[in-house]
C-alpha cells in the first residue's frame, strides 16, 4: 500500500488588521492587541455598523502603483502575503510543472465589480477599466499569485465563505499528496470594505453593532456577543512533501497532517445547532492525521462571536474531544482581527502553526462574562502555554452554506 506523502509548512506569509506581516500579526496575537477601528469615510454615517477591521499596512504602501491599478484589493493583499511566504520558504527552485496554488476567497474582487458599476453609471460605458474583468473574477488573487511563481501544476479558488481559507489549505495537501505537485503556495483573501456588504451583513443581524466600542466589539464566547466584525487581509502558507523539503534542506515550522471537510445541510447561514457537521469535520482531520483527540493541546476556534455559532462550536469541540477537549487551550483570534471572511481559515492556520512553534496559545480579548453554555479551556487575557514534546493541534473554520473545514496540525523538531 502507497502511503500518501507527508506534508510539512515550510513558509509563511499575512497581511492582517493587527499587522502587516507575519511577525507583527503574531506578536500583536500574543499581546491582545485588536485591529478593530471606527471607518472614517463619508459614506460610513448612513450605515447602522460604523467600523471594521482594515489592515494595518495599506496595500498602496506595499505594491507599486502601477501595478496596482490592474489588481483588485483582494489579489493585492494575496500577494503581499504570497511574497512574504515564498521568502520565508527560501525560494524553493522548482520545477513549475511541480508547483501549485490554491487560493480562496469568500467574495472575490467585490470592490472592482462595485466600482466599475459606478463608473458606468456616473461616467459611461468608455470609462469602465479593461482590466475590471481580470480583476473582479474570484481566481484573480490565485492566478495573480501563479503568475508571481510561475506556478503550472495547477492553480486553484475554493469558495466556501468563511471556510475558503482553510479549504484551500486542505486542497494543497491533497495536491501533494496525489503526487500533483512538491510545493504548493495556499491561503486566502479578502478584502471588500464597502458600504454595500457591509449593510448587507447588518440587515442580516449578522454585524456587531457596538459602535462606541469598536475594539470590543468581537466578542467570542462571551454573554454579550452580538456579532462578528468585518474584517479584511491575506494569509498564505507554502507547503511541500517533508521528503522534497527535507532535500533542499527546508526548514518546516509544523506538519499539516490532516485535514477535514463535511457540510451541515442545515441553513444557507445559521450552523446546525450542536455543531454535527463541524464534530465530523473535526473527526475526519484527526482520523485523516492519524492523532487521537488527547493529543490535541490546542485549538484556534472559528468563534466568530456570534450568539448561535460559538455554542454550536463548543458543544461540537467537546463531543469530538470528550474529557480531553477541556483539556485543550482554545483561542478565538477573531476577537482581535475580526473576521477575515475567506481569509479566515488560512491565518488562524497561521496562528495555530506558531503557537505550536513557540508552545503559545493567543488570549482571546473581550470575553469578561463566559456564556455558561460554552465549558471549553479557553485562554484568556494573556498567552497560556502549551506542554513540549511531540504535540498537535487543530484550527476551525466554518462557512454560511453548512461549509466546514478542520485542519489538524502537528509539531515537527
Amino acid at each position: 500500500m502507497t502511503h500518501p506523502a507527508k506534508v510539512v509548512v515550510t513558509g509563511l506569509g499575512a497581511t492582517t488588521p493587527i499587522g502587516g506581516d507575519v511577525a507583527s500579526t503574531w506578536s500583536g496575537m500574543l499581546a491582545g492587541r485588536s485591529g478593530v477601528r471606527t471607518l472614517t469615510e463619508d459614506w460610513v454615517e448612513q450605515l447602522p455598523v460604523r467600523f471594521a477591521a482594515r489592515v494595518a499596512v495599506d496595500p498602496a504602501e506595499v505594491i507599486d502603483r502601477v501595478e496596482a491599478r490592474k489588481l483588485d484589493r483582494t489579489a493585492q493583499l494575496a500577494l503581499i502575503a504570497a511574497r512574504e511566504a515564498w521568502a520565508d520558504a527560501g525560494p524553493p527552485e522548482i520545477d513549475p510543472e511541480r508547483l501549485g496554488v490554491v487560493v480562496a476567497t469568500g467574495i472575490g474582487g467585490a470592490l472592482t465589480l462595485l466600482n466599475s458599476w459606478d463608473t458606468l453609471r456616473e461616467k459611461g460605458p468608455r470609462r469602465v477599466s479593461p482590466h475590471a474583468i481580470p480583476m473582479l473574477m474570484p481566481n484573480s488573487a490565485a492566478a495573480n499569485v501563479g503568475l508571481e511563481v510561475g506556478a503550472k501544476a495547477g492553480v486553484h479558488t475554493p469558495v466556501s465563505a468563511c471556510a475558503s481559507g482553510a479549504e484551500a489549505i486542505a486542497y494543497g495537501m491533497q495536491m501533494i499528496r496525489d503526487g500533483r505537485a512538491d510545493v504548493v503556495v495556499a491561503g486566502g483573501t479578502e478584502a471588500c470594505i464597502h458600504p454595500m456588504p457591509l449593510a448587507a451583513f447588518a440587515a442580516m443581524m449578522a454585524l456587531s453593532r457596538r459602535n462606541d466600542e469598536p475594539e470590543r466589539a468581537s466578542r467570542p464566547y462571551d454573554k454579550g456577543r452580538d456579532g462578528f466584525v468585518f474584517g479584511e487581509g491575506a494569509g498564505i502558507v507554502v507547503l511541500e512533501s517533508a521528503e522534497y523539503a527535507a532535500r533542499r534542506g527546508a526548514r518546516g515550522y509544523a506538519e499539516a497532517a490532516g485535514a477535514g471537510m463535511t457540510s451541515d445541510a442545515h441553513h444557507i447561514a445559521q450552523p446546525d445547532p450542536v455543531g454535527t457537521g463541524a464534530a465530523r469535520a473535526m473527526r475526519f482531520a484527526l482520523t485523516d492525521a492519524g492523532i487521537e483527540p488527547d493529543q490535541i493541546v490546542h485549538i484556534n476556534a472559528h468563534a466568530t462571536s456570534t450568539p448561535q455559532g460559538d455554542v454550536a462550536e463548543a458543544q461540537a469541540i467537546e463531543a469530538v474531544l470528550g474529557p480531553a477537549g477541556r483539556r485543550a487551550v482554545v483561542s478565538a483570534t477573531k476577537s482581535m482581527t475580526g473576521h477575515l471572511l475567506g481569509a479566515a481559515g488560512a491565518i488562524e492556520a497561521i496562528a495555530v502553526i506558531l503557537a505550536l512553534r513557540d508552545r503559545k496559545a493567543p488570549p482571546t480579548v473581550n470575553l469578561d462574562d463566559p456564556d455558561d453554555d460554552v465549558r471549553l479551556d479557553i485562554a484568556r487575557g494573556e498567552p497560556r502555554a502549551l506542554p513540549d514534546g511531540e504535540v498537535a493541534a487543530l484550527n476551525n473554520s466554518f462557512g454560511f452554506g453548512g461549509h466546514n473545514v478542520a485542519l489538524a496540525l502537528r509539531s515537527v523538531g
